[in-house]
């Protein structure tokens, strides 16, 4: 994807009813995630030349919604995506990262970089799965679909995934 400077998020908004209950960890996490996205990203819808977009994420019927909208806020697109392909992937991302966050306190260094590395390859693994699902649909870099990939797993139906 070409580098332009308004092929980029420009605003992030979570549906407060959509988001997981959150622990200090997650909660950072999802801070870092908007901040880091915001801050540097490229973003693209298909056929769309004209940025920057405002983003909006949520939970719908098992699904991811994506509504895109421009910076006025008229709308560009709205993609859903089916959250079952995500479902094993989230669910070991979480307890790998229950399991690095209690390791953090008590475990040696060994076993705390051995959880970091899990982490981050099932991270590695959403975010190719994210960008996989919204190839022909929306073009990002692999950074913005890792942050996306991080407020994927931020939201959640009120019922396990």
């Amino acid at each position: 994807m070409a580098e332009n400077p308004t092929n980029r998020i420009m605003h992030v908004h979570l549906d407060p009813n959509s988001l997981a209950a959150t622990t200090a960890e997650s909660e950072h996490e999802r801070r870092v995630a908007i901040f880091d996205l915001l801050e540097e990203n490229q973003f693209r819808p298909a056929g769309q030349d004209e940025g920057p977009f405002h983003l909006s994420l949520s939970i719908m019927d098992r699904r991811l919604v994506l509504d895109i909208a421009r910076e006025n806020g008229d709308p560009v697109k709205r993609h859903l995506l089916s959250l079952s392909p995500f479902r094993r992937i989230i669910r070991d991302y979480f307890m790998v990262c229950e399991s690095y966050y209690e390791a953090i306190r008590m475990a040696p260094p060994e076993r705390i970089e051995a959880l970091d590395m899990g982490r981050r390859g099932l991270h590695n693994e959403g975010s190719e799965l994210l960008e996989a699902r919204l190839e022909g649909k929306v073009e990002m870099d692999f950074d913005t679909a890792r942050r996306l990939f991080t407020l994927l797993c931020a939201l959640h139906v009120r019922q396990p995934i």
